[in-house]
């Protein structure tokens, strides 16, 4: 259950309000199981027996009370022995007008009024058991003490000059600053016993001038690793505990401190380590050693409610249906709390461990709510331990520094759940203890692209396991070298792995390794590997007779930048071996059952779209414009232009008009001189002209490029001519996201259009409202791929595989008539240039709605019904495709009929 579930159920409350349910349908909002709230009406779990009083044991005291006596009686209980030794978070009194509560754990208190609840429904997400962790991005504990451990690094490094010029010494470093964590950690959450003893040990045993800290800690990290305290002074001995786990194992050189960084760790010690969040603060601490990140700290995570995005559909809401399913059962419930804790969980680009953190406490949360119902069905007279172990997480990272933080917040976030288990099991919960640390998940350093995944997760057919994380992407034009390699090992040098985002090594070996076995993955991703020719170059290899995709949430903006990835569109994607069981595409907060997921997150059969030389639908030829290759010679602005028809007048038949995508979008002037070969003799006789020429001829012959090169025997020509005499649509080959609309022009014969636009030459009316429409726009959307967020116009992927029904001549005749509406309503803004009349804030309401008519105009070309959104737009133009691709497909197959001469 999301935080916006609980505000939709509480939302619904108020508009449905009954005193009578209030308090019932209040904890079932919260995600109370069905069966507890029956026995709290039947009055077995009320341990209250005051009438208009419900008393729930770790959940809620509430009361309904007259409104004077409301303000006096939340004081009494909140001090109520009997009330507080059932341990309720809450204290909740009413007159069902005023609203009173008060958080016991947090001392917060609400006066609100009642109908007000919903825009404070975050105040009990606790009752859900959502207080664990801190899902935004602005915690200051976090934050201050990310900034303060960036100080005491960057002071380490200068107090050490070329101490860390090696790999193995800055492996060396990080391991150590992660020792000094787990210590400040340590020493304020009650694994070490006395509080602060680590700073105050360090201060009480050290000089001011630092001079001896590495020898302290040397001795102190010892210690912690030895079981027999009997050589240490008793000061170590008595107080600090063999903590074992790996942590301290190996001897490392300590770094020399100064007056200074002292100082600083001391100051570290100060701070309030037990409101840190381990999932958010090891991205956080990862941003230590990478200075380009430290402007803004507080962003270097990856938000709670994303991670959830991918790990609810992937198995979490699974376990929770069956929580539901079998709620009266304890066999079942046992069984089902034996099954969780032997899944295993594995992140193969881990980073500082997000993700497996996130999960390892989802699955604790779940276990918890799984126990405390099996302690209600059984009356109590049990104790409990946990099952989950973190040996059951594994992960792979490249980077060292995120390898140890990562191992190091499994740990933490395991001491703050056990805290946690404690808590919420009052009385029939017991943690074992965390020290000496048990080994945490295999997390290995190393380069996943190119490791046996199966020599870090073993699997069998029995074991269940899950794939989970962020692995990083990176563009086919971005990767250097190594990346090079990596792709060529990961995909097995597939056929076009060159033009593959990085990512795409991580699919296919997840696709290797859940393939038969009782596994399923699901990774965040770039949406750019399900658009363009990424989807005919990688997917093939990936879905087939055995693997499918099985949920994904289409496009969003993800919440991350830890790798420099900050408000990167993303999809979340997860493939399965092929079942019966449900699919699901997520689309904002809407859930969808589909038939099928194709390669392009929609709900269709797999269908590839690939590049075509001729339009599927017999549309006339699309080509790119022409290409000047003369150093700016043969353009001119429009003050060259006036310049020279003043000096050579003459020089007029010579000029055209010149349009390319910057020219055509921001309506800047600009001209060409375009010269026939029939026209060179003459025109080489204007001496302005000439001179552009002659200008053009040696830029030309100094080119280290053959084509070049010979293209100095024709310098009166552009390099690349493709134009035609006639009417012709000008589209610009990159656009913003941001417009509804490419804008997309009609030009007369004449006019120059440059290679940074497409052209369609002699084209009628009509086809410029088909390629101007929204359906084509949904269409480039999703195959045409983009250049970062942008739009990127194809001939062969966009235009040549639209598919197109015929159309009769009245149809085109009518269409014809919504295109000049839309050229009409351009006109009636001559200052306005295409960006501003196609911005989507300022785009004219006319326009607008001139558009619009004929979009519905295009779409009754396909079928009479309306189309309810762009994915309906999608699905019909896939099956369309499709069907036209086959016949086409068969009509080239048709053999030749002979015709015998009679």
């Amino acid at each position: 259950m999301t935080a916006k579930d609980i505000e939709k159920n509480v939302t619904d409350i108020i508009d449905n309000f009954s005193k009578e349910e209030f308090i019932y349908d209040l904890l079932l909002a919260y995600g109370s199981p069905k069966a507890t709230i029956t026995r709290l009406r039947s009055g077995d779990y009320n341990l209250s027996k005051n009438e208009g009083e419900i008393l729930l044991k770790s959940k809620l005291f509430f009361k309904i009370e007259s409104a004077e006596n409301l303000f006096s009686a939340i004081e009494e209980s909140s001090q109520d022995e009997n009330i507080l030794k059932h341990k309720p978070r809450f204290i909740i009194v009413t007159d069902y007008d005023t609203f009173l509560a008060i958080d016991l754990k947090t001392k917060v208190q609400k006066d609100i009024k009642i109908n007000e609840l919903p825009r404070h429904y975050d105040f009990f997400l606790p009752l859900a058991g959502s207080e664990v962790y801190n899902t935004k991005n602005d915690n200051k504990a976090d934050r201050e003490a990310a900034y303060k451990m960036a100080e005491l690094y960057d002071g380490l490094i200068s107090a050490n000059e070329g101490a860390y010029n090696s790999k193995e010494n800055v492996h060396n470093l990080n391991i150590f600053l992660s020792r000094l964590l787990f210590c400040l950690f340590a020493e304020d959450t009650g694994i070490f016993e006395e509080n602060s003893i680590f700073t105050n040990s360090l201060g009480t045993h050290t000089q001011l001038d630092g001079s001896d800290v590495h020898t302290f800690l040397d001795e102190l990290f010892e210690r912690l690793n030895t079981s027999k305290a009997d050589n240490f002074p008793a000061f170590l001995a008595d107080g600090f505990p063999y903590v074992n786990g790996g942590l301290f194992r190996d001897r490392i050189a300590t770094p020399k401190f100064t007056a200074s960084t002292r100082k600083l760790l001391i100051g570290l010690g100060d701070l309030q380590w037990q409101e840190i969040n381990p999932d958010i603060f090891g991205s956080m601490i990862q941003a230590v050693v990478l200075p380009d990140y430290r402007s803004d700290l507080g962003m270097h995570y990856t938000s709670v409610e994303n991670i959830l995005k991918l790990i609810k559909p992937l198995f979490l809401d699974e376990l929770y249906d069956e929580f539901e399913k079998h709620n009266d059962s304890v066999k079942q419930l046992e069984l089902l709390i034996f099954r969780i804790s032997n899944m295993k969980f594995f992140d193969p680009a881990c980073g500082s461990g997000n993700f497996l953190i996130i999960t390892y406490k989802e699955i604790r949360l779940l276990e918890i709510k799984i126990l405390q119902r099996i302690f209600e069905i059984l009356n109590g007279g049990i104790i409990f331990f946990t099952q989950i172990q973190l040996s059951q997480f594994y992960g792979i990272e490249l980077d060292d520094f995120a390898h140890e933080m990562a191992i190091l917040s499994l740990w933490l976030a395991e001491h703050q759940m056990n805290i946690v288990f404690e808590e919420q099991l009052a009385g029939y919960g017991q943690s074992k203890p965390i020290l000496p640390l048990k080994e945490s998940g295999r997390i290995v350093q190393g380069n996943s692209a190119r490791i046996r995944w199966e020599d870090v997760c073993s699997t069998t057919n029995e074991q269940e396991v899950y794939i989970i994380g962020n692995p990083p992407y990176l563009g086919a034009r971005l990767q250097d070298a190594n990346q090079k390699k990596d792709m060529s090992i990961a995909l097995n040098s597939a056929n076009g792995y060159n033009n593959i985002d990085y990512i795409g090594c991580w699919f296919y070996k997840a696709k290797e390794y859940i393939s038969n076995k009782n596994a399923k993955m699901a990774f965040v991703s770039t949406n750019s590997i399900c658009q363009g020719e990424h989807v005919q170059l990688l997917w093939p290899h990936i879905l087939g007779d055995n693997i499918e995709i099985f949920f994904t949430y289409r496009s969003f903006k993800w919440t991350n930048n830890a790798k420099g990835n900050a408000g990167v569109t993303v999809a979340i994607i997860g493939l399965r071996n092929i079942s019966l069981k449900d699919k699901y595409i997520y689309d904002g907060n809407i859930k969808n059952n589909v038939k099928n997921i194709s390669a392009y997150l929609l709900n269709c059969r797999n269908v590839y779209v690939t590049n075509r030389s001729k339009s599927i639908s017999n549309f006339p030829e699309i080509c790119f414009g022409n290409m000047a290759n003369d150093g700016g010679n043969l353009l001119l602005s429009e003050i060259e232009k006036n310049e020279l028809l003043s000096l050579e007048p003459e020089s007029h038949i010579y000029i055209r008009k010149f349009v390319g995508a910057l020219e055509f979008i921001r309506g800047v002037n600009k001209y060409c001189i375009w010269i026939e070969e029939n026209q060179y003799q003459k025109a080489y006789q204007l001496p302005q002209i000439k001179e552009r020429i002659d200008k053009v001829q040696i830029l030309r012959e100094n080119s280290k490029r053959l084509p070049t090169k010979k293209l100095s025997k024709v310098p009166y020509r552009f390099g690349e001519v493709r134009y035609q005499s006639s009417d012709l649509i000008i589209i610009p080959r990159h656009s913003s996201e941001a417009r509804e609309y490419i804008p997309m022009g009609l030009y007369e014969s004449g006019t120059i259009v440059a290679d940074s636009a497409m052209t369609v030459y002699g084209a009628e009316t009509w086809l410029f409202g088909v390629i101007h429409s929204k359906m084509h726009m949904v269409w480039i959307d999703t195959i045409g791929g983009k250049i970062k967020t942008d739009y990127r116009y194809s001939a062969h992927l966009c235009y040549n595989t639209f598919p197109f029904p015929q159309i009769s001549n009245k149809q085109k005749e009518s269409l014809n008539l919504y295109v000049f509406g839309i050229l009409d309503e351009r006109a009636k803004h001559p200052e306005k240039t295409m960006a501003q009349l196609y911005d989507p804030d300022k785009m004219p309401a006319e326009l607008r709605q001139a558009h619009k008519e004929l979009d519905e105009a295009i779409e009754r070309c396909y079928r009479l019904q309306p189309f309810k959104n762009d994915t309906e737009r999608l699905e019909y133009l896939f099956k369309l495709y499709e069907e036209m691709s086959i016949k086409d497909t068969l009509f080239a197959k048709q053999p030749k009929r002979r015709i015998k001469k009679g």
